[in-house]
């Protein structure tokens, strides 16, 4: 885009006058620029324009006549992309908001009597040998082909590795990890989540791993600098096939089904009775019971956001927004009245905010009368 163009367009933007594509145009160019060294400051300075921008999204939620979701700032490199990511997926008028159709109850005390801890980044990596090593945030570990900071885990393909062997990484609840596999593979992995894989990888031979249950969400390196060998995803129910590609896996055990969303590229998705491609913005999902496979499209941000320290719910059961809080904060909710669990309502929620806080917005928007936190238990009532 030339600088002309590219200014015309953000000052339309900021006087609200663009329409949803040209939004999205705008905000997926923004966020090409990785670093500040990638952006040309003949389009002025990058922090004022992306304040400007953010300030518009901001304008557009004050105009809407919902409540509004408090969300604490969570000051990192992409800030800027998973807010203005966000915002264009719900469209600016759903974006940070609940919509409440729940009639109104009377308050009733909150108790609490634990503090309960956010997520972070921790795993634990068990050897081939069963040796199991704890990483969390400033332990640091090396060893062979394999260095952590406590924050992600790095294989590095260029060390010779006499014996190919097997790790598994484990995320506990209420953590998350990333880890770059030795063929520079990069995987991010969700809340109790576990990954099996080989320490190295033969050129020219399939290169398989293993999501053992949970999250994930993949990049895969592309057949093309590796001998044209393929990458296989096995799971309990079904065996992805990619070529070179980005795409998430949600295979919980405590979920009826398992969905492969495709965000990119190309994958082909079998199990023992049939096999079918996606295509980006596709997703498939498994019945366990039926073992059947069902493709449908879907809105890709929604499905991958928990990668860019966001929780996005639309249309969805307290009950399976509760799955997902007790992952990430390590705790077990439960309703004192079970119908509560079948409340719906969209809104997107920082991961970085205090469970206490979640609870006390969604109790002030009266979609429930009061909650009690004991020990590792959470009730809502």
């Amino acid at each position: 885009m030339k600088k002309d163009e590219f200014l015309v367009l953000l000052n339309r933007y900021l006087s609200g006058e663009t329409n949803l594509e040209e939004d999205k145009f705008l905000m997926n160019y923004f966020e090409s620029f990785q670093n500040a060294s990638e952006w040309n400051e003949d389009l002025g300075v990058k922090e004022e324009v992306q304040n400007k921008m953010l300030n518009r999204i901001q304008d557009s939620l004050k105009a809407e006549k919902v409540k509004v979701i408090p969300i604490r700032p969570f000051y990192t490199r992409s800030t800027f992309k998973v807010i203005a990511a966000a915002s264009v997926v719900m469209l600016f008028s759903l974006t940070l908001l609940f919509n409440v159709d729940k009639t109104s109850k009377g308050t009733l005390p909150v108790a609490v009597n634990k503090k309960i801890e956010i997520g972070s980044d921790k795993a634990t990596l068990t050897l081939e040998d069963g040796s199991v090593i704890a990483l969390e945030k400033g332990e640091t570990y090396t060893t062979g082909n394999v260095s952590s900071n406590g924050e992600k885990l790095v294989y590095n393909s260029k060390n010779a590795v006499k014996v190919i062997s097997n790790n598994i990484l484990t995320i506990p609840r209420g953590g998350q990890f990333f880890i770059q596999l030795a063929d520079s593979t990069k995987v991010w992995l969700n809340s109790e989540s576990q990954l099996k894989y080989p320490v190295a990888f033969v050129d020219g031979e399939t290169r398989q791993i293993e999501l053992v249950y949970g999250e994930a969400y993949f990049e895969v390196s592309p057949s093309t600098k590796h001998k044209g060998s393929r990458f296989k995803v096995k799971t309990q129910s079904q065996n992805v096939e990619v070529i070179g590609t980005e795409f998430n896996i949600k295979a919980y055990r405590d979920e009826t089904s398992m969905y492969t969303t495709l965000v990119k590229g190309k994958v082909a998705i079998s199990n023992a009775t049939a096999k079918e491609f996606l295509e980006p913005s596709q997703q498939s999902k498994i019945n366990f019971n039926s073992n059947t496979i069902s493709i449908s499209k879907v809105d890709v941000y929604n499905e991958i956001s928990w990668r860019k320290g966001l929780f996005v719910f639309k249309g969805m059961p307290l009950k399976e927004i509760a799955k997902v809080l007790s992952r990430w904060y390590d705790v077990d909710i439960v309703f004192a009245d079970p119908a509560l669990g079948n409340v719906k309502f969209n809104g997107v929620l920082n991961k970085n905010q205090k469970l206490e806080d979640i609870l006390t917005t969604i109790k002030n928007i009266n979609f429930i009368n009061a909650y009690e936190i004991k020990d590792h238990k959470v009730i809502l009532k």
